[in-house]
């Protein structure tokens, strides 16, 4: 009698995760009415089984990590660019703009290469090659250690430099949208280099395009209140993502 139960658990475990990234023991305890050591017995069985990582009180979804940068390039390209031309269209000559690394982003810095007398502080390698070219723009390269999937600066120096810095407006990416239309990423340090960078413009805007709103990453990032917009492509339908990402931010169609 007691494996079908334990197999009916794990079961509602592994679509907790998918569903919301992350479980708790006491919820889940507390849900199927059995002991918190039943449920850590639980989770350490999909924890041996790689389907999950043991946190303290509870665990997480076990997701690929991000796909490289030349790939996210070549996915949805139309959108993206779309958004990059969007996001440059609220970009005034002599402005000081900070751009976030990512493949929407990089769309922005080539809608941008015509530009007049702009400084453009970036930590990617790529947004920053692409500009640098171009006489009448300033290009500041942010530091940190190059992450080679994204070909970008993370890290406690990227973090520390982005005070320097008086920005009229941040583009930033994100690793998703979740169900309660929080901005989302991979890691715990992606996420906090990504507030900082909303905190650090006048105003801010998240680049996003629609396969954001179907992708679930574990840690949010923290919005700030200068948050102008969300820049999407378009909107998929039907996803509770995109009802609440409506209901919580101005939604910006390119």
């Amino acid at each position: 009698m007691k494996r079908p139960l334990a197999i009916n658990r794990i079961h509602h475990i592994v679509q907790a995760l998918e569903e919301h990234g992350s479980v708790s023991v006491s919820d889940l305890a507390q849900r199927f009415d059995v002991s918190k050591e039943t449920i850590r017995r639980d989770l350490k069985v999909l924890s041996d089984q790689r389907r999950l990582s043991l946190v303290h009180g509870g665990a997480t979804a076990n997701l690929q990590a991000e796909p490289s940068l030349s790939y996210r390039e070549a996915e949805n390209a139309a959108g993206k660019s779309a958004i990059g031309r969007k996001a440059a269209s609220f970009v005034e000559d002599s402005m000081v703009i900070l751009i976030d690394s990512g493949s929407t982003t990089l769309f922005l810095a080539e809608a941008l290469v015509a530009r007049e007398h702009l400084t453009v502080i970036t930590n990617s390698l790529p947004i920053a090659l692409t500009l640098c070219r171009t006489k009448s723009v300033k290009v500041i390269m942010l530091g940190g250690e190059i992450h080679a999937n994204d070909e970008a600066a993370f890290g406690v120096d990227t973090l520390v430099s982005l005070k320097h810095y008086p920005v009229d407006i941040a583009f930033v990416g994100a690793g998703g949208i979740s169900d309660e239309g929080d901005f989302t990423d991979y890691s715990r340090l992606a996420a906090e280099q990504r507030h900082l960078m909303l905190q650090a413009g006048r105003v801010a805007y998240v680049l996003a395009d629609h396969t954001k709103f179907e992708r679930k990453t574990p840690i949010k990032i923290m919005p700030g209140e200068n948050i102008a917009g969300l820049i999407v492509d378009h909107l998929p339908q039907g996803l509770a993502s995109t009802k609440a990402a409506k209901a919580r931010w101005p939604i910006i169609l390119a």
